[in-house]
């Protein structure tokens, strides 16, 4: 069953050379961000996630709020398996669509059509599993020729019409998010919007960080709240 399951998750990241004799060997609240702290190593840390638990399964559509630097990115990060946990435990059973950086893989001396395999392998897809959403990425991207062209002929649309066509291409029982996506120009916006719902209404479980509160409460039934790194509230929308 498709889950995601957080157990006294921790994340910190250590501050290299910042040794300020006015921190004190206990953690603190800045103004913004997580808490800072000294280590056994005596670096200053930045506790961006501290204690974190929650168990979300199939159906839940969870928006994360709070200030910039509360933590809603890193966790989105977290639960992507790009930051590893200092302590505490974050598992993820499902296959991931993360749309956190949806270029990620991508390069600018290989074709769009080289770029699809590149973007796709980082997703998590075999080649076999590729092929067949080829001729659909090509399509909806509408780049014509240019899909046999250097990715560094074009222009910044044109890459993000590629990179949102193979990122919405592929199947996903969790989806994450940062802020709701929107390319291109007004017509490939439109089309854009409704593949994007036509992903998310498929995928079993959605992570949706964002500051509109309309917007999380039109697309989620959980919301989690965080405040310097500590998950404050957890409700039912």
């Amino acid at each position: 069953m498709t889950c995601v399951i957080a157990k006294n998750l921790v994340i910190e990241f250590p501050i290299y050379g910042g040794k300020s004799r006015s921190l004190k060997n206990t953690f603190i609240r800045a103004a913004t961000g997580g808490l800072l702290a000294r280590d056994a190593a005596d670096r200053v840390v930045i506790r961006a996630l501290s204690n974190i638990n929650f168990d979300f399964r199939e159906g839940d559509r969870v928006g994360i709020v709070g200030h910039n630097g509360s933590g809603k990115s890193t966790l989105l990060r977290a639960i992507a398996g790009a930051y590893e946990p200092v302590s505490g435990t974050i598992d993820v059973i499902g296959r991931l669509a993360t749309m956190l950086s949806i270029t990620l893989g991508m390069d600018t001396e290989s074709t769009g059509y080289e770029n699809i395999f590149l973007r796709a392998t980082v997703m998590g897809l075999r080649a076999r599993e590729i092929e067949p959403l080829v001729d659909d990425i090509c399509e909806f991207a509408e780049l014509g020729d240019y899909i046999h062209m250097p990715m560094r002929t074009y222009s910044s649309g044109m890459s993000m019409r590629l990179a949102f066509a193979i990122s919405t291409s592929i199947p996903a029982d969790i989806v994450l998010m940062d802020e709701w996506m929107s390319v291109g120009d007004a017509e490939f916006a439109h089309k854009a919007q409704a593949r994007l719902r036509v992903m998310l209404d498929k995928a079993r479980i959605l992570f949706l960080a964002s500051h509109d509160e309309q917007l999380i409460r039109r697309n989620c039934n959980k919301i989690m709240h965080l405040d310097h790194g500590e998950m404050a509230s957890l409700d039912r929308v």
